[in-house]
Order: structure tokens, then C-alpha cells, then sequence
């Protein structure tokens, strides 16, 4: 049995750490297994990191629950149907819809969908094909507030600043936990060896969040800071700063405008006025200002922020103000600031034109943000009549039931839809209604290259390329991506991105790819990515797989972006974007509401270190908490409320209602409570782990629909919600609670 394992090398590509692994794979079995998982310690980025997820997905793609077969449902069941049935029948309603109108069709894209390199190229492209604007994706629940900011700021969506963490002397982390969630866009594997090491140098690290979080825990000074308050927190930050600092007047004249109008819109927030609602001593804020300012005149500083700040209720608004803090201080495109990384192309000045189409929804005329809508319209635009009115869903590596705002609305309206079509590795939630489920392939069961955000945008600390083939042959007849969407262009007689050229060159491509027991080619995956790097003069696909540990790129020093590489009309950075400051303009009123309610308690979300939003449930290695979620609550808060640890609580919002147990936590700032993400999975019909756990959707307490969105970004409100927690008539045992089913909430 021991001949019959082989070692390669490969990378994760569950997050953006993609950290390098060691795979034993065991030929024994036909097609292959993974039969082990280590980080690759001779990697030249990672370093021998990998995170426990990591090292046991395999449990997941190995789940008797895996998608082998196309499914259709037929009477309320689904039944296997062959690939060509899939697709002629599919193609059949895309081209009856599409006559209705091609903005009957959409396309919801989630986040799995963009740790791989072609996926997300062959979807959209099937999309253009279509012709409609209807695009949908998971960053409007949490990140499309960065795209929309960088949109007005620098010209384009995919212009991401990043902290220089390896060089950096002051980090100031507002709303992120990169221990558990690890760091949002940029690749830092291993996030709390890099925060220790900012201390180990002389720096300062601050982590800004309600709770005292795993990351606070590792490094640092924990500020607590109430939820949804953290743009007062910044327009302070700044405010105290330009009293500080001197302003280098001759860049901000060359690289940047709108200073003078981004300062007076900051000059009525003293640190003292930001107290009253944050709960940050304006003592501490002047502290962490000095140090900022003292750190950035010895060597660079940064703020950063991820999805505590972007999910709130002023997500957009608090980005805009870091990404003028940093700028201002000089510390934008600088070793040791915030820095704009280079990738393998100029990604930004190749797809500007494509992602910047200026498409406005139908419902609540938003603005399309990195070409996408607000996922919490998706719902109305299912149900508001009319000839453009949605009628076919095509979803690809995403579960919105569990994921997006209003998902009861959302399980209503899909259930209207004449076409919804799910590509999937399991039967989720979502797939649960679907007309046709179509299989895909895992990780490791195709070859690629690291995804967009390092490949194509530099998002690396250590900046690199690496190469990985297949490891295991695909299960039964899922196919990637890439070729599923390839087909259903050829079946709908949409040819993809609209180009008939394109289309036809890819098809013939296809015909020198594999062909699969049961009649599909598959794209030459290979030929492609190898195509990439050979325009890029990175050579050959094969070349890269020769060296298996990675092949280190140039470091990222700054001091090329600024009268470079931003792309708004004059090309300069725009401080004072006319959109922004006009939403600014609430802030008072935001605030007085804030002073007006200091005992409403407010709902975080959290992750476990062992789960990945919301479709790692089905194995046991990842259960997280257990047979639950939990509703974390202070003790201070739980002895107002009469709670106990392990008793069950209903949690309430202004859209619905959730029982489930209660765990107290001491590192939760009072006032706050906490629900972890990614549960509630009773109706997924093929989740056989997942689906008999008694967890909550937190989601559910989340609002959609037009009123609900942030108008320039179109994201939700998801963090930081008001609720109500009262003691449950249930059972205190937890193993004896089956939850509290729609019917029941609708009651309560």
C-alpha cells in the first residue's frame, strides 16, 4: 500500500492564504484519493504555514454527499439526467427567456467561484453572451463597499490597497480578524506570525473591534469600539490627524484633490465627540493618532479594515475616510504604508472598460458596482413585474439562502423562478430548489494558477507564482467550470462575452481536450493558463509546475502607483468624491440616533477557526461549535437579561426572529452579541451531516430589499444589527432543541 502513495505539491484555494501544501495522493484507488495533507515547508511564501481547514478538506470533497451526475428535478425529486439532456434543455429555456428579454436572466456568483482562475472568467462570459445586466455576486454582502470607494477614488474597482505588513511600523486593524478569516484580498499566510512580527521590530499594532478577537488576542492593544459606529471613529482619526501632521502640499497638489472637502466634511468630529458614541476614550484616539504619526515618520503606517467595518451600516463612508487617512500622511504607494500591488498584467487598464459599464438596476436604480448589483434586490427583481422582470437564475460556487440578507424573502421568490439552475459540488440549500443541478469539479481536481487578486493585482506580501495540476481525477461526471459554461454558450446560442470568434476559437480549442467517458470534452484547461503566462512572459504552464515550491516575483516597495497607475479621468486620487461627501451629509443624523440609543444592543457576526462561511458544515472536522451555532452575550449583559450559560434565547430583529442557545463570552464589548455565520442548512436536501445540525441562518435577521441597501456601494447591512434578546420557553439542553422553524418565528 505504501508504493501506492505519491507526494505532490500543490496550494490551498480556500482563501486568499493559498498557502502551499504537500499532498499524499493514493493511486490505489481508481482516479486517486487524498490520502494526507502538510504545508510545504520549502514553499517560498507560506513557509511551511497551512490552517487546519486547510490540511482536512479533503473530508469535505470526499463526502458521500459530493455531486456526481447532473440532477433535474422532476415532481418535487431529483432524478440524474445525462450532461447532454442538462444542457439541451437548459439552452432550450435560456433561448425562450432570453427572447422575452435578455435581462430575464441572471447569474449569482459566490465566493468559491473566485479562488479559481477560469471559473469566473467563463461565467461572466456566459452572461455578456446573454446580453443581460443582471450580474449578482456575494461581494455585495461584504467587500463591494472597497470596489465602490476605489471606483471613485482611483478610477477602478480593482485598485485595492494593501497594508506593507512585513515592513510597516504602525497597523492599526479596525473590523478584521485575520487569525481566523485570514486577510481580506491579500495573500498573508500564517497572519499571526506577521502581526508578532510588527512588534518584535519596534511597531505598534491596535485591533479596533467590539470583541476581544483571536487576533487581538495574538498581538497588540484591543480597542473596543461599539458596532456601526467606526466612521465616527475615522472622521475623528482624521480630524486629529491634519492637526497633527504637515501636509505635504506639493504631492497632495500632484497626486491627489479634494483635501481641503474631505477636511471640512472630518472638522465637526473631535475625539471627544467621537466618544459619546464609540466608547473609544478620546485619550486612547490621540494615542493611537501619535503613534500613527510617529510610526509613519519613521519608517510607514496603515489602517486596515475587512467585513466588520464593510458589513455595517456606514461601511462604505468608513473606507472612504482610511483610504483618505492614509493618503494624506503620506503613507499611500510607500514602503511600510499602503501599497498597489502589480500583478502579471495591468489588469486594471486591460478590464477597465468591462467592469465599468455604468449599468443601473431596474429595481431601485443602483448603480452596478464592479459590474455586479446588490444582492439584497435580487429578491424584487424576481418579483417586480414587468418584461424585464428576472425569470432565470443561473447560481455558480455560491449558496445565497445562507449567505445574503432577507433569505426568506429570497427562498419565496426563488421559488418563483421558471429556470434556476446551480452549479455545485454539493446539493445545498439553494440547489435544494433548483430545476437543474449541474456537478463541478473540487480544487484539487483541476490545474490552475493562483487566483485574480494575486495573479493579476499583486495582492502578496511576498509577491510569487506557483502552478498546480489535477491531484485526483474528477468524481463520476462533474466537470469544471470552465467547460460547463462553454457548453451551455454553444446550447443557448449565446457565444461567449458575445463574441462569435471567441466562441468558435474556444470550441475548436476543446476539441483537442480530454474527452470524458460519457461524451463531454473538456476545455484544455492547461493550454490556457499556459497561454496566460506565456503573453505575460512568465513561460509555460509546464515550466511553472517544475518548480513545485513556487517561483518568487519581484518585492512590492512602492512609489509606482501615484501619477502611474490611478485611473480616474485626470489621474489623480479623488479625496472627495462628490457621491460620498453627499452620504456624509446623514452622518449627523446617524449620530444623534446613535446618542439617542445606548442600551440597544447590538449583533455581531463571528467565525470559527475550524468553519468557512457557510458550506464547510457537512464534515465533521469542521463542525465549529458543534451540533449549533451560539449567540455569544456578555455576562454583565446575560445577568440584565436573565440568561444563563446554555440557555436558549430568541434573538430579534425588525426583519425576524431565531432561537438558539446561549454561550457567554467575556471578550465581548457590553452591549454587543454575537452569532457566528454560515448556519441554518435544515432544508438542504443533500447535506446529510449539515442538515441535522440545529444552527440559525444569522441572516435571517438581516433586511433586503431597496430601502435596506447602501445606494453607492449596494451592500447590506449584516453586522452590527439592532436586536432584542429575551429568554426562550425551551429546553435547556441543547441536544434536546430542534431549532425554530419559519412558521414558528412568523408567531413569535
Amino acid at each position: 500500500m505504501a508504493g501506492s502513495i505519491t507526494t505532490q505539491h500543490s496550494f490551498c484555494r480556500i482563501c486568499e492564504s493559498l498557502c502551499g501544501l504537500e499532498v499524499d495522493v493514493d493511486a490505489s484507488i481508481p482516479g486517486g484519493r487524498v490520502a494526507a495533507i502538510r504545508p510545504d515547508a520549502a514553499h517560498v511564501a507560506t513557509d511551511g504555514f497551512a490552517c487546519v481547514k486547510g490540511l482536512k478538506q479533503m473530508r469535505l470533497y470526499d463526502s458521500p454527499d459530493r455531486l456526481t451526475r447532473p440532477l433535474k428535478r422532476v415532481d418535487g425529486r431529483f432524478v440524474e439526467i445525462p450532461w447532454a439532456q442538462a444542457f439541451a434543455e437548459i439552452g432550450a429555456k435560456v433561448r425562450a427567456l432570453r427572447g422575452v428579454s435578455p435581462h430575464s436572466l441572471s447569474m449569482y456568483v459566490g465566493t468559491a467561484a473566485g479562488f479559481g482562475v477560469l471559473h469566473p472568467v467563463f461565467a461572466k462570459g456566459f452572461m455578456d453572451g446573454i446580453g443581460t445586466r443582471n450580474f449578482f455576486g456575494s461581494s455585495t454582502q461584504d467587500c463591494a463597499n472597497k470596489f465602490a470607494v476605489s471606483t471613485q477614488m482611483y478610477g477602478f474597482p480593482f485598485t485595492l490597497t494593501h497594508p506593507d505588513i512585513a515592513h510597516t511600523r504602525c497597523l492599526i486593524v479596525v473590523g478584521a480578524n485575520p487569525v481566523v478569516s485570514k486577510w481580506s484580498f491579500l495573500q498573508v499566510p500564517n497572519p499571526a506570525k506577521h502581526l508578532r512580527a510588527i512588534e518584535s521590530r519596534g511597531g505598534q499594532v491596535f485591533v479596533v473591534d467590539p470583541r476581544r478577537t483571536e487576533t487581538a488576542r495574538s498581538a497588540g492593544e484591543h480597542v473596543p469600539i461599539r458596532p456601526n459606529t467606526d466612521v465616527f471613529f475615522y472622521l475623528a482619526f482624521l480630524r486629529e490627524l491634519l492637526q497633527t501632521i504637515d501636509v505635504d502640499p506639493a504631492r497632495i497638489a500632484k497626486h491627489m484633490k479634494g483635501l481641503d472637502t474631505a477636511a471640512r466634511v472630518a472638522e465637526p468630529w473631535t475625539p471627544e465627540r467621537q466618544a459619546e458614541v464609540t466608547r473609544i476614550p478620546a485619550a486612547t484616539l490621540r494615542r493611537m493618532v501619535a503613534a500613527y504619526c510617529e510610526a509613519s515618520a519613521r519608517g510607514g503606517a496603515v489602517l486596515y479594515c475587512s467585513t466588520g467595518v464593510n458589513m455595517g451600516a456606514h461601511g462604505t463612508l468608513a473606507f472612504w475616510i482610511q483610504e483618505v487617512i492614509n493618503a494624506v500622511s503620506g503613507n499611500l504607494d510607500r514602503r511600510g504604508g499602503a501599497l498597489v500591488g502589480k500583478g502579471i498584467l495591468d489588469f486594471p487598464k486591460l478590464t477597465q472598460g468591462n467592469l465599468t459599464k455604468g449599468h443601473v438596476s431596474r429595481v431601485g436604480g443602483f448603480p452596478a458596482v464592479n459590474d455586479v448589483f446588490p444582492g439584497g434586490i435580487l429578491a424584487d427583481e424576481i418579483r417586480t413585474e414587468g418584461p424585464e422582470r428576472i425569470r432565470g437564475l443561473f447560481v455558480t460556487g455560491g449558496n445565497p439562502l445562507i449567505t445574503m440578507a432577507g433569505a426568506e424573502r429570497l427562498r419565496e421568490a426563488l421559488g418563483e423562478l421558471e429556470l434556476l439552475v446551480v452549479t455545485d459540488i454539493f446539493l445545498n440549500e439553494t440547489a435544494s430548489l433548483a430545476h437543474y443541478v449541474l456537478p463541478a469539479t473540487t480544487p484539487f481536481e483541476r490545474p490552475d494558477l493562483p487566483f485574480v487578486f494575486p495573479l493579476m493585482l499583486g495582492l502578496q506580501t511576498k509577491p510569487y507564482l506557483q502552478a498546480t495540476d489535477e491531484l485526483v481525477a474528477p468524481r463520476g461526471e462533474a466537470l469544471d467550470e470552465a467547460t460547463i459554461y462553454l457548453e451551455l454558450c454553444r446550447a443557448s446560442g449565446t457565444p461567449l462575452f458575445g463574441s462569435k470568434i471567441a466562441q468558435r476559437v474556444l470550441e475548436t480549442l476543446q476539441r483537442f481536450g480530454p474527452k470524458r467517458p460519457f461524451g463531454v470534452r473538456e476545455i484544455p484547461q492547461k493550454v490556457l493558463l499556459s497561454l496566460l503566462l506565456r503573453l505575460t512572459r512568465n513561460g509555460s504552464f509546464a515550466q511553472l509546475l517544475g518548480e513545485p515550491h513556487g517561483r518568487t516575483r519581484p518585492a512590492q516597495t512602492g512609489g509606482d502607483f501615484l501619477g502611474k497607475r490611478v485611473l480616474t479621468s485626470d489621474g489623480r486620487v479623488d479625496l472627495a468624491p462628490p457621491a460620498l461627501v453627499a452620504r456624509a451629509e446623514g452622518l449627523e443624523a446617524a449620530f444623534e440616533a446613535e446618542r439617542a440609543a445606548p442600551g440597544e444592543l447590538r449583533l455581531i457576526t463571528k467565525r470559527h477557526v475550524k468553519t468557512h462561511n457557510s458550506w464547510t458544515h457537512n464534515a465533521e472536522p469542521f463542525a465549529g461549535e458543534g451540533a449549533t451555532n451560539h449567540l455569544h452575550v456578555h455576562p454583565d449583559d446575560a445577568a440584565r437579561l436573565g440568561l444563563a450559560d446554555g440557555d436558549i434565547a430568541d434573538v430579534r430583529s425588525k426583519t425576524d426572529v431565531v432561537r438558539l442557545p446561549v454561550k457567554l463570552l467575556s471578550d465581548l464589548l457590553p452591549g454587543t452579541v454575537a452569532l457566528p455565520h454560515g448556519w441554518g442548512h435544515q432544508h438542504a436536501r443533500g447535506l446529510t451531516h449539515a442538515s441535522r445540525t440545529a444552527g440559525v441562518n444569522v441572516n435571517l435577521l438581516s433586511a433586503d430589499g431597496p430601502d435596506a441597501v447602501d445606494p453607492v456601494s449596494g451592500m447590506a447591512h449584516l453586522t452590527g444589527i439592532p436586536v432584542e434578546v429575551t429568554p426562550a420557553a425551551a429546553p435547556r439542553d441543547p441536544s434536546n432543541w430542534a431549532g425554530i422553524g419559519a412558521e414558528e418565528r412568523r408567531a413569535l
